[in-house]
């Protein structure tokens, strides 16, 4: 897929060497893994349907992409059910797409999520499917009964109109403005998701959210970076290191720190019979990376017991969005 954004600068093509054997790098070093400590988080791709079709999605979601269809409240049950069967130390069922509130089953997979004693995210635009009244009234009953248990972590892309509005076209800037000043008045526990490819600082963008965020009264930390998520852009086409069981030390990082080893993604491929377990929420297509169509069978994938390092990182997002990039989904 194409995930070169018009933005971006120019960038070097990826060797066709690389990342071609999950045990080996293309200089013939160790491929660096990642053994899953914990399943802390649980994520379930609603589906890749979305309201609009932004210029860098990382998963092409768009009002006409279903190859990941809508999960179902059945498909979700059967996965909080394996949880507790397992008894996993999962804290948190967070929500991605595609749009979630397209889904017809949203309100009710966080319900049950809720209900089970989880903590529920759900990343959303904040736009008109969200806005629909039904929704609304959906949302306030779940935050009613179940408190900061529920975060929505709206994706603004920046703190301009202009910027946010060249990645995700004309208009979107006020509509998720407008969902995210409707959820703030509401009263519900939030935080945005913005990109850093504008050739800003961090502390820039920071400091440009935190007029935002003051201005229109949100009770948004702008400097926290769990209420302020600033994530690094991704293109498969451009070149990368590879991550080599070295880079460790060199870098200073721990494999432990890394998205996979801490979460799992389940999705529902178009025309399957049965969902699919995947080791994070970057990598949603690429079949090498299928783990089973359980936890159970993930387990298994993963060595038995969830911890036996079978997540090679083998795939360019591996290398620039986690490890060099810093980027996570789920904290």
């Amino acid at each position: 897929m194409d995930t070169a954004a018009p933005h971006a600068p120019a960038y070097k093509p990826l060797r066709a060497d690389k990342f071609t054997d999950p045990d080996v790098t293309a200089d013939g070093k160790t491929r660096a893994s990642v053994a899953l400590a914990g399943l802390r988080t649980l994520w379930i791709n609603t589906g890749t349907l979305c309201n609009i079709a932004c210029t860098n999605c990382y998963i092409d979601s768009s009002p006409r992409n279903d190859r990941l269809a809508y999960f179902t409240a059945e498909d979700a049950r059967a996965l909080y059910d394996e949880i507790a069967q397992l008894g996993l130390p999962t804290r948190e069922i967070a929500f991605t797409g595609g749009e979630p509130f397209l889904n017809p089953d949203m309100l009710e997979m966080a319900g049950e999520a809720l209900k089970r004693g989880f903590s529920v995210l759900i990343l959303t635009n904040a736009m008109t499917p969200m806005q629909r009244p039904h929704i609304q009234k959906g949302l306030e009953d779940l935050r009613a009964r179940h408190g900061a248990r529920l975060t929505l972590r709206v994706s603004l892309d920046h703190y301009s109109r202009e910027l946010h509005e060249k990645e995700r076209g004309a208009g979107t800037f006020d509509n998720a403005v407008a969902g995210l000043d409707w959820l703030a008045q509401k009263g519900f526990k939030l935080a945005v998701a913005a990109r850093t490819c504008w050739g800003e600082s961090e502390d820039s963008t920071r400091a440009g959210f935190a007029a935002l965020f003051a201005g229109r009264g949100y009770g948004i930390d702008a400097a926290d970076r769990e209420q302020l998520v600033l994530f690094p852009e991704m293109n498969e086409r451009a070149d990368v290191s590879e991550i080599t069981t070295e880079c460790w030390g060199i870098l200073g990082l721990r494999p432990e720190a890394m998205m996979c080893a801490s979460s799992r993604m389940a999705v529902r491929r178009k025309g399957a019979g049965h969902i699919t377990v995947l080791p994070c929420t970057l990598i949603a297509y690429d079949p090498a990376f299928d783990m089973g169509a359980s936890l159970a069978e993930a387990a298994i994938a993963d060595g038995g017991n969830f911890s036996a390092g079978a997540i090679k990182l083998n795939h360019p997002h591996c290398a620039r969005f986690c490890v060099l990039g810093g980027g996570a989904c789920s904290r």
